[in-house]
């Protein structure tokens, strides 16, 4: 089976289980773990949808607690400000950078590169 016809079924599977999260991004981030072999369809599809529903989450208490309601808004400091002040997100401080730039990303990209592989 050729890459493009695994990323299509990928795709088709996540377009019809309401799922708006890449899942081939989702599978390339879940592969750089070098604890990871191989990744079955299903484990892929739960693991989207986890991470998309907690995403919204995040969101959701981030902006009913920061400080852009009142402009319809939600900014980096108040998703910084939620996961260091809620219990549930201060897993996320040791991970959450005060502010990364782009290109500070990009390099740190370049530095340690993620291969991308088929399975």
């Amino acid at each position: 089976m050729s890459g493009n016809k695994v990323e299509d079924n990928v795709d088709h599977a996540s377009n019809s289980k309401g799922i708006s999260l890449p899942m081939t991004r989702v599978k390339l981030i879940m592969k750089s773990s070098p604890e990871v072999s191989s990744i079955n369809q299903e484990a892929l599809l739960l693991t989207t949808k986890a991470t998309e529903l907690f995403v919204q989450y995040l969101a959701l208490s981030s902006f009913l607690n920061g400080s852009g309601k009142d402009k319809n808004t939600l900014s980096y400091s108040d998703l910084a400000n939620t996961a260091e002040e809620t219990e549930t997100f201060q897993f996320l401080t040791d991970i959450l950078p005060r502010k990364i730039l782009v290109r500070d990303y990009l390099k740190s990209l370049e530095e340690n590169p993620v291969e991308e592989a088929d399975n």
